[in-house]
C-alpha cells in the first residue's frame, strides 16, 4: 500500500532500518511525556522491544504498521503515523477498526503536521473495504492528540482501562466510522 504525498508531507512505511529514527525522536523528554512519563527510550528498548513490536503488526499490503513523515521539501523525518488493529496485543483484536497514533518532534508541534499526516492516511484507509472505523487513544491530558482526533472528526467514545503488554493506561477512545 501507498500513501499518496500531502500537502506538505510524504510517507513510506517503516522497518527495521529506521531504528535510528525511532531512537532519534524518543530522546526528548517532552515527546515521551505522555507516553511514559518523559523517559527517553534506551537504543536497546528500540533494538530489543520495539522494532520486534512494530514488526508484529507490519503488514505492507494492508499498510498496518508506522508510516515515517518526511517533510517535502528536504525528506527531514519528522515523525510518524501508526496505522494497526485496534487490541492488536489483545486475546481479541478488532481486525476492521484500524488505531492511528502519533509521534512528532517537538519543534513541529503547533504546525498542523500531525493532522496533516493522520488525515492523509486517514484517506487512504477509508477507501479501503476491510476497515470500517478508524480509532485513537490517548490519555486524557494529552489536548493537544485530542485536539487531532477532533480535527479527524473522531468523536469521544469512553475514558477505559487500555491493556497493552508495554503497560496498561487510563485512555480516552475516540472513533469515527469511515
Amino acid at each position: 500500500m501507498q500513501i499518496p504525498n500531502s500537502l506538505r508531507l510524504s510517507y513510506s512505511l517503516m522497518g527495521v532500518h529506521d531504528a535510528e529514527l525511532l531512537f532519534e525522536l524518543d530522546q526528548d523528554p517532552e515527546v515521551m511525556k505522555y507516553i511514559n512519563g518523559g523517559s527517553p527510550t534506551s537504543r536497546q528498548d528500540i533494538d530489543n522491544v520495539m522494532i520486534p513490536r512494530m514488526m508484529r503488526y507490519r503488514n505492507p499490503e494492508k499498510g498496518w504498521g508506522i508510516w515515517k513523515v518526511l517533510l517535502s521539501e528536504d525528506q527531514q523525518f519528522i515523525g510518524w503515523i501508526l496505522v494497526r488493529p485496534m487490541g492488536f496485543f489483545s486475546e481479541t483484536p478488532d481486525w476492521e477498526n484500524l488505531e492511528l497514533g502519533w509521534r512528532f518532534k517537538r519543534e513541529t508541534w503547533g504546525k498542523g503536521y500531525a493532522t496533516e499526516a493522520a488525515a492523509a492516511i486517514a484517506a487512504a484507509f477509508s477507501t479501503k473495504a476491510d476497515v470500517a472505523t478508524l480509532s485513537a487513544i490517548a490519555v486524557p491530558e494529552n489536548t493537544a492528540s485530542i485536539a487531532v482526533m477532533e480535527k479527524l472528526g473522531m468523536r469521544y467514545l469512553k475514558t477505559d482501562l487500555h491493556r497493552d503488554p508495554l503497560g496498561d493506561a487510563e485512555v480516552v477512545y475516540y472513533a469515527k466510522p469511515v
